[in-house]
């Protein structure tokens, strides 16, 4: 404990630019981080919007993408993430 009470502070001067930088670092990537949330949330909007033009064209009893029964795959069965989002977009 001598030791660390023996130790001098770093000076005022000094100090300032560390902690400057270190805020500036902190800023960035904070404003890195909202750009990409706003990139993410643009895109889930954009798809959204599609998703419910998509669900009123069927509900007014447009153009739908219906399959029958014989026409699926075995292996288009499989439960993937965001299957269900790409059928009612007709991507699959």
């Amino acid at each position: 404990m001598a030791v660390l009470a023996a130790t001098p502070a770093l000076p005022l001067h000094e100090a300032g630019k560390y902690v400057a930088g270190a805020y500036i670092v902190f800023v960035a990537l904070i404003l890195v981080y909202v750009a990409i949330i706003a990139a993410r949330l643009q895109r889930v909007e954009r798809e959204l919007g599609e998703l419910a033009r998509l669900a009123e064209q069927r509900a007014d009893g447009g153009p739908a993408r219906e399959q029958a029964e014989g026409d699926r795959h075995p292996a288009s069965d499989r439960a993937t993430p965001g299957r269900e989002a790409e059928e009612m977009a007709g991507n699959v």
